[in-house]
């Protein structure tokens, strides 16, 4: 708060978002006048088309496939989208009436649809508020709201602070409670040792899947490359990662290591010490304008506003005072215009460093709980983003990555959310723990739905059977669907029977389960209440309807539909063979190729996002960007509208394909530029025809049986592909031969097995 500065500062309170709730209540009680502020949501492209499309009796499906034509661009008009979309421009021309919804829909959209209450706007006021802005109440909550939105209760001058709950903070809280309840172990947050290098290994290694902050690829990129040691680098990092002084990373990595460097003036020298003479922070400009250029604090901070901003004649009025206050410190006319082009250059993007101080001390803490107790860390960042299926299948892959297991729902042992299990409870078999899925985690599922399980678990034990919990559960709440969607994700299957059996005899125990809750509610004896047919329910599975088991892939399917992943078996699995032999790379060696590369990657197609050219030869044509999952991970491929218009039609989520393209490494990820794409059927065909085999052996390992055996596995598989062997010698010269035409092989997925087998897969390879 500097005395000169006649407005408002901007505050921002980052808060654990479960205690959210609890700090507007401690405000509220001690201030009194306070409210949160309203927000008005407008009507956008597509959903004016849903609105009208209801209103105008249009049936839902025709309103939601039209609304779909519009591209995802943002802020689009329904001019703009019908231009660009040829789809939408043929349903418009052609069907009157999706032409009267988009007519209607031009006129009113940007119009106020509804009010609704700003995520963490809070005003704040030493005297009633209804003396200054007019107040609504919130039909939801109740709640106090501005009328006015964010920006005009600023000009009426009243403090508005932003309460956000960040989710790192919730994450962050609950690992160190599951440490405390498995292991016993209370951790001190802010008292852990902040030049842990274990810790610093995580960021240098590039592991930071889940790491606030510092997650991203590109990010994860900088980090392998810098290496960072010690705090001060995460805190570069953090605000250098950002449009504008990202074009100086590189300087920035390599003054780190050791390159020199060298600045006009002393003081500048003192002032950038920290980050190698960069300027990176808000407030080194400001130092620098200040001790520098004679230029007073309040004014910098002005200067850098106007920099920011834009504003000519401020700048202007702030560079000729620069320029006096260098030249009294014995700088040059020309050192001191280097220096402010400098200035104006970065000023406007200059981060401020307080804010990524703090970030970066949280994204240590993330780091540290990832390092020392990843099995609760995991759970936690599992638990908090259990409502977005993509998050919760990323981070469950890292687990598979890191040696955690995740285990499926079970409607035994699954809590609301993630948990952690021991086998053994004692620190020294902390590695031996598991995470088993949130039963919240499931979708369909709600938490009351969840604690109503709970409840019944913990009056009679475990459920023994389907029926069992029929009887035990309110109905109401635990209800067809959400056992239905616990069925589909596997949460029975230690009960006995299959998933098919008892999704048919859902009803059955349904309705007994009823009968037998109104039985006990009129006070009448049932036949299960007996200890002695208790006993019996873990038979109940044989009184299942005798139906045929899903088919694998039915299962799996329901299974995703659910969970967002597959969880009990990875349909690539089948196919991991094929892919792995017919694929030149997978997703995890993506970053180690260099950028143009020809490769071919099998996997599995997911999130497709078709896109209308809007520049070039094709302007209005279509081309695609999707996601290529193996058993490895993920990576982008993009589709332009030449290869689109030839292989579009094979795209389709779910199918298992290999793309043929160019790696791309000039973005923040790694991508394919993809030339064709090859159903998993005809690769081995397709992909093999132009591969020639390469064998190494060492010079002791190639024995006459050795060689025979090579001889007969070719001999078994004549094709047209050549074979090369490479001996390594004693002395590590290596000769490299072609085997006679006689010996050309058809590299089919047996032949691959059986020569990985016999010389090792490191000494085998499909070129």
């Amino acid at each position: 708060m500097d005395p000169e500065r006649n407005e408002m500062p901007d505050i921002d309170i980052d808060i654990c978002q479960d205690g959210r709730s609890k700090v507007l209540e401690y405000v509220r009680g001690k201030y009194g006048h306070i409210a949160q502020i309203i927000t008005f949501g407008t009507m956008k492209a597509r959903g004016v088309i849903r609105d009208v499309g209801r209103v105008l009796d249009l049936p839902l499906a025709e309103a939601d496939k039209l609304a779909k034509l519009v591209p995802a661009t943002l802020n689009i008009t329904l001019e703009e989208a019908v231009q660009q979309e040829p789809d939408l421009k043929a349903a418009y021309e052609s069907n009157p009436a999706a032409r009267n919804v988009i007519d209607i829909g031009k006129r009113l959209e940007g119009l106020a649809r509804h009010a609704s209450v700003h995520a963490c706007g809070v005003v704040i006021a030493d005297e009633p508020l209804t003396d200054f802005v007019p107040l609504y109440r919130d039909p939801k909550s109740s709640d106090l709201v501005t009328q006015y939105e964010g920006p005009l209760v600023d000009k009426i001058g009243l403090l508005k602070m932003d309460f956000l709950g960040l989710r790192t903070l919730s994450v962050i809280q609950h690992t160190i409670d599951l440490v405390e309840s498995s292991h016993g172990v209370k951790i001190d947050i802010e008292k852990i040792n902040i030049e842990d290098q274990k810790v610093f290994e995580i960021f240098a290694s590039g592991k930071t899947k889940g790491i606030f902050q510092f997650e991203s690829g590109g990010m994860q990129d900088l980090l392998m490359r810098l290496k960072p040691d010690r705090v001060e680098d995460l805190i570069a990092a953090n605000a250098l990662y950002r449009p504008g002084p990202m074009a100086l990373i590189g300087d920035f990595i390599d003054r780190k290591h050791g390159a020199k460097w060298e600045v006009p003036h002393p003081i500048m020298r003192e002032i950038l010490e920290e980050t190698f003479g960069i300027m990176v922070y808000q407030e080194q400009v400001m130092r620098i304008c200040n001790r520098l250029g004679d230029i007073p604090l309040r004014q910098a901070y002005t200067l850098i506003k106007a920099i920011s901003k834009k504003k000519i004649d401020t700048i202007s009025k702030e560079k000729e005072q620069f320029i006096k206050g260098c030249s009294e410190k014995g700088l040059s006319q020309q050192q001191a215009d280097e220096i402010f082009e400098l200035i104006e250059r970065f000023a406007g993007y200059g981060f401020n460093k307080s804010h990524a101080t703090r970030y970066s001390f949280i994204a240590f803490q993330t780091a540290y709980l990832k390092a020392y107790w990843p099995i609760e860390f995991m759970a936690s960042l599992l638990t908090y983003e259990r409502g977005d299926a993509e998050k919760v299948a990323d981070y469950i892959g890292e687990c598979r990555r890191m040696g955690i297991e995740v285990a499926p729902p079970n409607i035994n042992e699954s809590f609301i959310n993630f948990t952690v299990i021991y086998q053994q409870q004692h620190e020294s078999k902390q590695n031996c723990g598991m995470i088993r899925f949130g039963l919240a985690a499931v979708k369909g599922v709600g938490e009351k739905a969840v604690e109503q399980i709970i409840s019944a678990r913990e009056n009679i034990g475990q459920f023994h059977s389907l029926f069992h919990l029929c009887e035990n559960v309110d109905l109401r709440v635990v209800n067809k669907q959400v056992i239905e969607s616990l069925i589909k994700a596997g949460a029975f299957d230690d009960l006995g029977g299959s998933r098919a059996q008892m999704m048919a005899g859902l009803e059955i125990g349904m309705k007994a389960g009823a009968n037998m809750q109104n039985d006990k509610a009129s006070g009448q004896m049932g036949l299960f209440e007996s200890g002695e047919a208790k006993k019996e329910y873990a038979k109940d599975h044989l009184k299942l309807p005798d139906v045929p088991a899903w088919p694998e892939t039915q299962m799996l399917t329901y299974e995703k539909e659910v969970l967002g992943l597959y969880v009990t078996k990875n349909p690539l699995s089948e196919h991991a063979d094929t892919i792995s032999v017919y694929s030149t790379l997978n997703t995890s060696q993506m970053k180690e190729e260099t950028s143009g590369k020809q490769v071919i990657m099998g996997g599995m197609v997911e999130k497709i996002r078709t896109i209308i050219t809007r520049n070039g030869r094709n302007a209005g044509a279509k081309m695609a960007v999707f996601t290529l999952t193996d058993l490895q991970g993920n990576c982008e491929v993009v589709m332009w509208s030449d290869c689109f218009a030839v292989f579009g039609g094979m795209l389709a989520v779910d199918r298992i394909l290999f793309v043929r393209g160019k790696v791309d490494l000039t973005r923040e990820t790694p991508q394919i530029i993809c030339e064709e794409l090859i159903d998993i059927e005809h690769a081995p065909a397709k992909i093999a025809a132009n591969r020639s085999v390469n064998i190494l052996i060492d010079e002791a390992a190639a024995t006459k049986d050795k060689i025979a055996s090579l001889k007969h596995i070719c001999a078994a598989h004549r094709g047209r592909s050549p074979v090369y062997i490479t001996i390594k010698t004693m002395t590590g010269v290596k000769v490299k031969t072609q085997a006679g035409k006689s010996l050309a092989v058809n590299p089919t997925t047996d032949f691959c097995r059986q020569m990985e087998n016999l010389v090792g897969s490191h000494n085998f390879s499909l070129r």
